[in-house]
């Protein structure tokens, strides 16, 4: 089964950019759909991004125009471009995957990193 490692998040300021990476080992993830996942100090957590093993890409509403996901197979890595950042993007950051070879991404993930710490101020 896969392991995730989130790196990449640490203090950026509004408008600023953090690229966070997912390392993934113990399996290849050429049929894995990959997703991003953010949860708030005391909220619920909530998609921001996925990736299909077809390299469809989902977007939730708050971050589209400002993220990018993409995946490089060859490193067995999923990465997360966020430009022009804002205070409400401040959250623990989960990479997650589940096995669907599909052309979207799925409903729910099996497999979960630990996060990595993104927080947004001046």
């Amino acid at each position: 089964q896969p392991q995730l490692v989130e790196s990449g998040g640490g203090l950026a300021q509004p408008v600023g950019s953090l690229s966070l990476s997912c390392a993934a080992s113990g399996v290849t993830l050429d049929y894995y759909a990959i997703g991003w996942v953010r949860q708030a100090p005391a909220g619920e957590r909530v998609g921001v991004s996925c990736i299909s093993t077809r390299s469809i890409t989902e977007y939730t509403a708050s971050a589209k125009g400002r993220v990018t996901i993409s995946r490089d197979n060859a490193k067995n890595t999923v990465y997360l471009q966020m430009n022009s950042l804002k205070p409400e993007d401040t959250a623990v950051y989960y990479c997650a995957a589940t096995r669907y070879n599909s052309l979207y991404c799925p409903s729910r993930y099996d497999y979960w990193g630990q996060g990595t710490q993104v927080t947004v101020s001046s």
